[in-house]
């Protein structure tokens, strides 16, 4: 039976690959996104969107609403919006930090908080936070997102076990590095300040961050997370998966 699917950040990368996925599958999808591309993803997948800044006051709990009444009900959320600020912390904005904290954290648990009444009504859910490496590990200069990422999975298990008598589950998944528009882009940038080609500026990204050398591919990210909204995944609630070829064991 067809799923109604709300899934954040859906303007490219990550969110755009989920929601195909999921609308691969039959599901009913519902993309958000800041950027007005999000319109144009979704007509590609004959779906609906609202553009919307999670940052902003009441933001969550109108597009839960909005994607209820176009979904007629949440079956499925996906938080997978995100921000960064590369910066050591001495030199992160406190409005910066405060964004983070508002869009990585605070917009799911809201989101949560809204779609969880319908999904109980139901009698099922499936709710999935897109976490990172990150979930597990630190580094330097990411305050913002480590500190994030890392309270993503706290809210995941939270929210697991206050709904372990039910049929609805909460899990997080944990990619390493993907080839995004965003991991690309930094490659490029590497690639001319350094004036080498991309794909030595690959090898050159990749080898201080990802084992192997190569990215994750993102087809296995969305398939888990699928899988994760499906019936055979009953049993799992308050996981955090690594899929990170080892980096979070490195």
């Amino acid at each position: 039976m067809s799923r109604g699917v709300l899934i954040t950040g859906a303007a490219l990368g990550l969110g755009l690959g989920l929601a195909k996925a999921f609308a691969a599958a039959g599901d009913r999808v519902f993309l958000s996104d800041i950027s007005p591309a999000v319109t144009d993803a979704a007509a590609g997948l004959g779906s609906a969107s609202f553009i919307t800044d999670l940052a902003q006051p009441g933001a969550a709990v109108d597009l839960a609403a909005r994607a209820a009444d176009h979904l007629g009900g949440v079956d499925i959320l996906i938080n997978n919006a995100v921000v960064r600020r590369m910066a050591g912390v001495g030199d992160l904005p406190d409005a910066d930090w405060d964004l983070a904290l508002e869009v990585n954290l605070s917009a799911p648990f809201r989101l949560i908080k809204a779609c969880l009444p319908g999904m109980k009504a139901k009698g099922w859910g499936r709710i999935v936070n897109m976490g990172s490496v990150y979930s597990l590990i630190a580094a330097p200069g990411r305050a913002d997102y480590v500190t994030t990422k890392h309270a993503i999975t706290g809210l995941t298990r939270t929210v697991a076990l206050e709904l372990a008598d039910t049929a609805i589950t909460c899990n997080a998944i944990c990619p390493g590095l993907m080839a995004t528009e965003s991991a690309l882009a930094r490659i490029s940038a590497l690639a001319e300040a350094r004036g080498i080609s991309q794909a030595e500026a690959e090898r050159a990204f990749l080898s201080t961050r990802q084992p192997g050398g190569k990215f994750i591919p993102m087809e296995t990210v969305t398939a888990l997370a699928v899988f994760l909204c499906g019936g055979a995944s009953a049993g799992i609630n308050g996981a955090a998966i690594p899929v990170d070829n080892g980096w979070s064991f490195a």
